[in-house]
């Protein structure tokens, strides 16, 4: 595993981490979701992605994660680094949501007693909050690090312009902000624009999440869409849509697979590759319905180079409409 060092900060993040997201609630196989954990642990990911949130049922990933810690790892608590995040809805009423000092200690709180665990490493403001004021969610990010109950703090989704806000409240407030986790892949590149540039110059780390878009930068719809994936199934929580999945769409994916093919890559491998190929992102965060799944994506790591010649026709695929084969 390669570990790279988080903004201006003294963590290491290892180069993939493991997102909770899918496939670890409380409806799924907890020998599969064990087994998984393990395979990321071994291989040397030591960084698993949370939320107050994920499941199904919402909570549930936390739970499950909380028995796998209690079970087998409760030994190596310090050799692990475990976030979670609160910021979109919860649980009913008027505090379940948002980014208010009230839902997001209550939150924390209640991700703690789910994990069973004394302090989270990282703490994230899941989602801007455009009805909070910013200064209020900073503030109380600030105080579960002094209260001891996160060690870190960070925002995820926010615009470039609001990460600089949050960056300057909470550094005068005594708690840097280690990290930023946005959505990036090829195929989601807001980031680019001004984001990255933000981050790089305020000493902030990088976390990203949906590089492989859900599925769909890998080899799973270059046929179209299963019946078994997400696009097709109502289980997927608002995620990847089938709607958007159109010919054009396919028609660029099945490009980048035969450039991963003259690479000796899977696409997903190139796919992660092309994320971490800048030295500004920290950590990519993998999913997994199965443990063979974290093994495919770290093979990532033996070829994240891309030539000139590479990424000139990535670029051209992307940036242009490709019809199908």
């Amino acid at each position: 595993m390669e570990y790279r060092r988080c903004g201006r900060s003294g963590l290491l993040l290892p180069a993939l981490s493991l997102g909770l997201w899918h496939n670890f609630g409380s409806i799924d196989d907890y020998e599969q979701c064990r087994r998984m954990v393990h395979t990321a642990f071994d291989n040397g990911i030591t960084h698993f992605d949370l939320a107050n949130n994920y499941g199904p049922p919402p909570g549930g990933a936390e739970e499950t994660f909380g028995r796998i810690l209690k079970q087998d790892l409760k030994s190596h608590r310090d050799e692990i680094i475990v976030s979670s995040k609160a910021g979109w809805p919860m649980w009913p009423g008027p505090y379940g949501d948002g980014g208010s000092r009230k839902y997001l200690m209550a939150s924390l709180d209640q991700s703690l007693k789910r994990m069973g665990l004394d302090y989270v490493d990282i703490f994230y403001h899941h989602r801007p909050d455009p009805d909070t004021p910013l200064e209020e969610s900073m503030r109380t990010l600030d105080q579960m690090v002094r209260q001891g109950k996160a060690l870190y703090v960070g925002i995820s989704s926010y615009s470039a312009a609001d990460t600089e806000k949050a960056v300057k409240m909470l550094r005068s407030l005594g708690t840097p902000l280690l990290i930023h986790q946005p959505k990036y892949s090829m195929l989601e590149r807001w980031v680019e624009h001004k984001l990255l540039t933000v981050l790089e110059e305020n000493g902030v780390g990088c976390i990203t999440f949906s590089s492989l878009a859900q599925g769909l930068l890998t080899s799973k719809y270059l046929n179209g869409i299963p019946r078994d994936s997400r696009a097709a199934s109502a289980r997927g929580n608002g995620a990847l849509e089938a709607a958007v999945i159109t010919d054009a769409l396919l028609g660029k994916v099945r490009h980048l697979n035969g450039i991963a093919q003259r690479r000796g890559q899977s696409l997903a491998q190139m796919a992660l590759g092309w994320v971490l190929k800048d030295r500004r992102v920290t950590s990519v965060i993998i999913g997994a319905s199965r443990p063979e799944q974290v093994e495919d994506s770290l093979q990532c790591l033996r070829n994240y180079y891309f030539s000139d010649d590479e990424l000139e026709e990535i670029e051209g695929i992307l940036g242009k409409e490709v019809g199908v084969d």
